[in-house]
């Protein structure tokens, strides 16, 4: 079979630039690649790089979504499915709500594929897909399917070198995916072989790992971190606010090439933070942890969310001035937003809070629900000016890492991704994307790429 794995457009937060919808590729989709068995062939068609092409022949297509594409996704299977062409969607939307998809598309495939894809492709053949396929019962990291990196056109994304040591988290906040039922339980990690495996397979001493929690197993997290060093790996993850209870780990992270660290803080308010079912934040503990980053020369990109219980109209100034004051080099905002599925989103749903069921507009920038304390115009116009204010040039000289060995990085992140990221990003129309990631990786970690 000629089987098409599509990835549908992205809709962007008014702050965002091409940087953001074309910044790494979609791995799902290159991990069922892996997954086909030789007989078959794949194409994968990303619509935030090119427009797809619908008439170009297809025996099957796939299509992962999310919460905010898949409107988009399910558009795209009418047509395919008006031709006689069986339609497969996964992603972690369809796994949180299944039941809402069953029509729009000829399966689901819900959870995890490594179990389950090779018997959609013989069923497909057969012309007996069943609707739903999910088998994740007991799913180990020992099944984690790296995904074919060397299918992956690197001149399309600002980044390639991307990969995973683990699936889910030990934490299940509110408003994340990992409450839903639909998704794996558990956090798992994958062998150290595999690990080292794709680490030599992506060619550069420059990784970002974009686990849901790196640290979501500490034993996992200390014996990886000498193979990195060992390697001369510089490295970027997404940790959990609780690793300031690990500060013997922050110190081994930094020694073995550890150079950014994206950190859920989410409020500064411990009140909000519990209604949020997010237990491990402490908010004491949120300046020394900071320090603790500063003096071993680690850059953090702060996570914050706007719109909790707690929240009011004093909450984004707070928010900014204890972010400036502790010289937090980025911040990703968002406000809250009610996925489907999620225990927030069963709470908002129970208590008639949602106004807006328009998926395309959960973005995390956009209001879609009625907060407590606070009008939905003064939440959207106080992330708004949180974005301008903290992204000042005022406020990004305020920011400025003592260190000196990040001043480049911060400043190619604060004013060429973010600031000025939507005219940085008319680069890409004369070079490729690639060049531009890897151009700013060596000159912010002096790192090295094997595939130019």
């Amino acid at each position: 079979m000629l089987i098409k794995l599509i990835h549908p457009a992205m809709p962007r937060r008014p702050m965002d630039s091409i940087f953001k919808t074309r910044m790494s590729p979609p791995l799902a989709l290159y991990t069922l690649v892996a997954l086909t068995p030789e007989e078959h062939q794949t194409v994968v068609e990303d619509e935030n790089v090119r427009p797809l092409r619908p008439d170009a022949p297809a025996d099957l297509v796939g299509i992962t979504a999310t919460v905010n594409n898949i409107d988009r996704a399910v558009c795209i299977a009418a047509e395919y499915r008006r031709r006689g062409i069986p339609v497969v969607a996964g992603g972690v939307h369809i796994s949180a709500v299944p039941d809402r998809y069953t029509a729009a598309f000829d399966a689901l495939c819900i959870g995890p594929a490594e179990r389950v894809w090779t018997q959609i492709l013989s069923d497909a053949e057969n012309g007996t897909l069943r609707k739903i396929y999910c088998d994740m019962d007991n799913f180990s990291g020992s099944e984690i399917v790296a995904p074919a990196y060397e299918r992956i056109p690197d001149r399309d994304y600002l980044y390639t070198n991307i990969m995973i040591t683990s699936k889910g988290c030990p934490f299940k906040c509110g408003f994340c995916y990992n409450s839903c039922p639909g998704v794996i339980r558990n956090h798992i990690t994958r062998s150290m072989e595999d690990i080292l495996s794709d680490i030599e397979r992506i060619q550069s001493n420059h990784i970002m790992f974009v686990d849901d929690n790196f640290i979501g197993d500490i034993g996992h997290t200390r014996r990886l971190l000498p193979e990195l060093k060992a390697r001369n790996i510089r490295w970027n993850a997404a940790v959990s606010a609780n690793i300031c209870e690990h500060e013997d780990l922050l110190a081994l992270m930094a020694e073995c090439g550890c150079r950014s660290l994206f950190i859920g803080f989410e409020s500064i308010n411990q009140q909000s933070l519990r209604g949020a079912g997010k237990f491990q934040n402490h908010v004491d503990d949120y300046n020394k942890l900071l320090d603790m980053l500063n003096a071993l020369g680690i850059m953090v990109n702060a996570s914050i969310v706007f719109g909790l219980d707690e929240d009011d109209v004093s909450t984004f100034d707070n928010t900014l001035d204890w972010l400036v004051q502790n010289r937090v080099a980025s911040a990703t905002a968002h406000i809250l937003t009610p996925y489907p599925g999620t225990r927030l989103y069963r709470k908002m749903e129970s208590g008639g809070s949602i106004i807006n069921f328009d998926y395309s507009r959960y973005t995390t920038s956009t209001v879609v629900f009625t907060p407590a304390k606070m009008t939905a115009d003064e939440l959207f116009d106080g992330y708004m000016q949180f974005y301008r204010k903290f992204y000042s040039f005022k406020n990004i000289w305020k920011r400025m890492p003592k260190s000196g060995n990040q001043v480049i990085p911060f400043l190619m992140f604060n004013l060429l991704y973010r600031k000025f990221g939507k005219a940085a990003s008319a680069l890409a129309r004369v070079m490729p994307l690639a060049s531009l990631g890897r151009f700013a990786a060596r000159v912010s970690y002096k790192a090295t790429f094997a595939k130019c």
